[in-house]
């Protein structure tokens, strides 16, 4: 491609590259000059133009824009239609924004002519909202580029997807100490019931139980014939893997896969898990609404997204 200044009979068959204004009429930036558009310009006295000319070789800014898009496309994500070189990926459902972080890095280093933005990994969107933005910087770019970012896009790794939230039944069990007033749970009920509904979910199963762990075991094992997850909040923060709600859990016959978090604050938030049932072990944070760590993993389980210690 050659960009800069040349002599306006030239110009025939150029990209405009700047926006021009006439008397009456405007020529926008990345319009392809046609010869009447050239004798226009020529009746007002317009000498030179900055343009750009295409080579054998070179693609379109939109047409790039598109083939990218499309190729970074994921699950419940749609393209819309290119414009001066920008290429919008559209969320068609209620769910996480999911990528891999590593690979669409890897694209935006491959040339600086190429960028691809989203918004930050697992966060919420609805259908019809903007996700990310595939935008070709130059108003062409090199076929050889093009199918080097195609071919690096081919794993499937860089797909950029929505996964939908599910609607799942939660169970809550709630344990309470002496003296503690019923109106810190009901406000911890009031509050997870509002974070479960953000994701089209429901709490249907209530507990209310003395903080002792044969007691919660057993309020456990009712809950798995009945819930898709359970969320556990003790009355007292736990400190320890054998304290007692994570200790709940291993004695109705499951395990913890991590208890602890390197987020703040959530930092004392587990999760297990009996048998496919999730086990959320709640941080004291969740009592507030503020946005914490046990809201991310929510988020994911009701998205179906398996959760790790990684």
């Amino acid at each position: 491609m050659k960009f800069g200044k040349i002599p306006l009979e030239m110009a025939k068959g150029a990209i405009l590259a700047h926006t021009t204004r006439l008397s009456e009429r405007t020529f926008r930036k990345g319009h392809v000059l046609t010869p009447e558009d050239v004798q226009s310009m020529q009746s007002e006295g317009i000498e030179e133009l900055i343009v750009a000319q295409l080579g054998e070789d070179d693609i379109e800014e939109d047409v790039a824009a598109e083939k990218i898009s499309t190729a970074v496309l994921g699950r419940n994500v749609k393209v819309g239609k290119p414009f001066t070189g920008r290429s919008n990926l559209i969320s068609s459902a209620h769910g996480l924004i999911v990528y891999d972080k590593a690979s669409l890095d890897n694209i935006n280093l491959i040339d600086q002519s190429v960028t691809i933005a989203t918004l930050p990994q697992y966060e919420i969107v609805s259908p019809g909202q903007l996700i990310a933005t595939i935008k070709i910087i130059p108003l062409a770019i090199p076929q050889r580029l093009l199918e080097n970012i195609l071919n690096t896009s081919a794993t499937g790794r860089s797909s950029i997807s929505v996964e939908p939230f599910e609607k799942k039944k939660v169970g809550l069990i709630m344990t309470h100490l002496p003296g503690m007033k019923e109106s810190i749970l009901d406000n911890t009920f009031k509050t997870a019931s509002n974070r479960v509904a953000i994701c089209g979910s429901q709490i249907t199963h209530q507990i209310r139980v003395e903080h002792d762990q044969t007691i919660v075991s057993e309020k456990i094992s009712e809950l798995t014939k009945h819930c898709d997850i359970i969320l556990i909040f003790g009355a007292s923060a736990v400190v320890d893997e054998l304290d007692v709600i994570p200790a709940s859990v291993v004695n109705a016959g499951g395990h913890i896969i991590h208890f602890g978090m390197p987020v703040d604050p959530g930092n004392l938030l587990f999760l297990g898990r009996l048998d496919k049932l999730p086990v959320i072990g709640m941080p004291g944070c969740a009592r507030s609404s503020k946005l914490n760590g046990f809201d991310w993993v929510l988020w994911r389980l009701l998205a179906n997204i398996d959760i790790s210690s990684r």
